[in-house]
């Protein structure tokens, strides 16, 4: 459940927030075909967080969960030496190149589309590299044209499933209109208006109450987007591409606010299946720098995760969480008892650990804090939570 609005100790006013409310989010990577997005997954699959850091869990092959570099769980491990350590992770899940006309079927059609329902953000790959071996499935090079054709696609089919469920509301209100049928039949009519007008349902303004109908249905349109074009290693190294600011003034005038990272899937390709002295000396030698790094960094942002640390000799260990969560839900990430039991969290500030040195220097600095159960844990806490499995226990 998401945390209730209002404010306490610790907490800013909540604000509400489309997607799930869980921890276990997954960003898509979508785009036409032969764009670089099996390159880019094949890639990030070799930095992937080693299996046995999840037992009972088994990834699809076309998902992997992609280690995120932080240099704060860095420090704790060289501080800690545990003998356990757990990084955080952003799953990543490769989707089959989309065709015009998805939305009615084309192509891999439905399946394609039902693939991206599953995830909970989306990275937008672009070709804006010339590949006479690499063919085009609209036989030119035109990224802006290719961000229409997805945009368009993802928006014809929200557009098509809500004028569908509007259908089906409208007809159940035959006997006489309810309250609830009333607000829902506005709600409906202001997302086929949102759509009908070209506007994504994450661009428009929408109440809390709006929100929350939003979340129940997941709509295509309504989850967030990274856009990443992949360059030549060529271009990639000058800065420059014909493309890059017509890509970037079309961000600004359809979707402001989100994010686009240029990088070039040949480099990181070859990158990777350096080893790691010879790649380090590869970019310092052509003055370049590897983009994988920021591209998980972005899309694990974006789809509204953070985490916390635990950390001690035994393990370090990230716990991913949704941003906004309370240190009850954080709690129950470890254990469903750390919840139902919850007594309170014992938090320190990573800034304010990394100054110190150590825990009990934070402890004498008067900066180690009991939390309630209206905290809102921050991205980099360092928590210990205390609780209750049992009366008597």
């Amino acid at each position: 459940m998401p945390p209730k609005k209002g404010k306490g100790k610790g907490e800013e006013e909540a604000k509400p927030m489309l997607g799930r409310f869980s921890s276990h989010l997954k960003i898509g990577i979508v785009g036409l075909p032969n764009v670089g997005k099996s390159t880019l997954f094949n890639t990030m699959t070799k930095c992937q967080v080693p299996a046995e850091n999840f037992p009972f869990c088994t990834i699809e092959p076309n998902s992997a969960r992609v280690n995120v570099p932080d240099e704060r769980y860095n420090w704790l491990i060289e501080t800690y030496k545990p003998k356990s350590k757990v990084p955080a992770f952003l799953e990543v899940v490769d989707i089959a190149g989309l065709v015009k006309g998805a939305a009615e079927g084309a192509g891999l059609g439905n399946a394609f589309l039902s693939n991206i329902s599953a995830v909970d953000g989306i990275f937008h790959v672009l070709r804006a590299f010339d590949d006479t071996e690499v063919t085009h499935v609209e036989d030119r090079i035109n990224p802006v044209e290719d961000i229409e054709i997805i945009a368009g696609e993802l928006l014809a089919k929200d557009l098509a499933r809500i004028t569908a469920h509007l259908e089906d509301v409208s007809k159940k209100t035959r006997g006489g209109v309810k309250k609830e049928q009333e607000e829902e039949i506005a709600m409906c009519n202001k997302i086929k208006e949102t759509l009908e007008s070209g506007k994504e349902i994450r661009k428009q303004t929408w109440t809390g109450k709006e929100v929350d109908y939003l979340n129940t249905h997941g709509f295509l349109t309504a989850k967030p987007v990274v856009f990443l074009v992949n360059l030549s290693e060529k271009d990639y190294k000058r800065k420059k591409n014909k493309w890059l600011m017509k890509i970037h003034e079309w961000i600004q005038a359809n979707s402001p606010g989100d994010v686009m990272i240029p990088y070039s899937g040949a480099l990181e390709s070859m990158l990777i299946d350096m080893p790691e002295d010879e790649g380090k000396a590869y970019l310092e030698e052509n003055k370049l720098t590897s983009c994988l790094d920021k591209i998980v960094k972005t899309g694990f942002a974006a789809i509204n995760l953070i985490y916390f640390f635990t950390a001690g000799p035994d393990e370090v260990k990230c716990w991913q969480i949704r941003q906004g969560c309370k240190a009850p839900q954080a709690a129950g990430t470890i254990h469903t008892d750390f919840e139902k039991g919850f007594i309170c969290a014992e938090v320190m500030k990573y800034d304010e650990l990394r100054e110190a040195g150590t825990e009990s220097a934070v402890k004498a600095a008067g900066k180690y804090r009991q939390e309630g159960k209206n905290y809102v844990v921050g991205d980099g806490d360092v928590i210990f939570f205390k609780f209750n499995v049992g009366k008597g226990k």
